[in-house]
């Protein structure tokens, strides 16, 4: 067989940064580390790309053996490739980042890796590089979803306008005005309202919606950006 010759090898892996929202704030999934280096240590869902993998089918074969989960919202960050940041053996990481609904998943993620969802603002202290990365996917959904209807994908089925509010909140960490910020959303198309209220909260109650997924493909690439200056909001 023929290969390159005095080329270096080094490790391909994945690091997956899975958020969910529990209908209060935002959160992500962590485990401990297993092994060493840093045996115990709060860290990211993760492992390394097979011989035969693309990074597609290894970071969708990671999150489905780590957590249980299949055909959730995934999509690649970005690669953090310092020679020093694995003190064990040269290993390049391509990170992604998973949008899922907690409620619906929580019986399905894989208890065998002992994981544990964190606050986003009481999260412990990560591994490597780790930080580095989530901070990054914040920063990169921050943009996304003032363009695009992305955390829609952090919802149940059916939802009220309050919850969808507190979600842009604790995404953005700022405070939304609430008659302005029904009347934009509901301008754009998207929700479907339905004839059932939630009653939990008031008396008075609120009503639930469903996305409207024709129109949710259809404008996706051309969403209605009702957060200001999100690029200027600090995490």
């Amino acid at each position: 067989m023929i290969k390159y010759s005095k080329q270096s090898r080094f490790i391909q892996a994945i690091d997956c940064i899975i958020l969910g929202f529990d209908g209060e704030m935002l959160k992500i999934l962590l485990i401990q580390r297993g092994f060493e280096p840093e045996k115990g240590k709060w860290s990211l869902m993760g492992g390394f790309v097979k011989d035969d993998e693309s990074l597609e089918q290894g970071s969708n074969r990671i999150l489905k053996q780590l957590t249980g989960l299949d055909g959730v919202y995934l999509e690649q960050l970005h690669t953090f490739s310092n020679p020093h940041r694995d003190p064990i053996e040269r290993t390049i990481s391509t990170a992604y980042f998973a949008l899922i609904d907690i409620n619906k998943y929580e019986q399905q993620i894989n208890n065998d890796y002992h994981p544990e969802w964190f606050s986003l603002k009481r999260m412990p202290k990560l591994l490597f590089d780790h930080q580095e990365m989530v901070e990054l996917a914040i920063k990169r959904i921050r943009y996304k979803a003032a363009l695009h209807p992305i955390l829609f994908e952090l919802l149940p089925s059916r939802f009220t306008l309050p919850q969808l509010q507190i979600l842009y909140e604790s995404v953005y960490n700022t405070k939304i005005d609430k008659r302005n910020f029904s009347k934009r959303v509901l301008a754009t198309g998207l929700l479907i309202k339905q004839a059932e209220k939630d009653k939990v909260g008031s008396k008075r109650g609120a009503f639930y919606y469903q996305l409207n997924m024709q129109n949710y493909y259809a404008k996706f690439q051309a969403f209605l950006n009702f957060i200001p200056n999100p690029t200027n909001l600090i995490f």
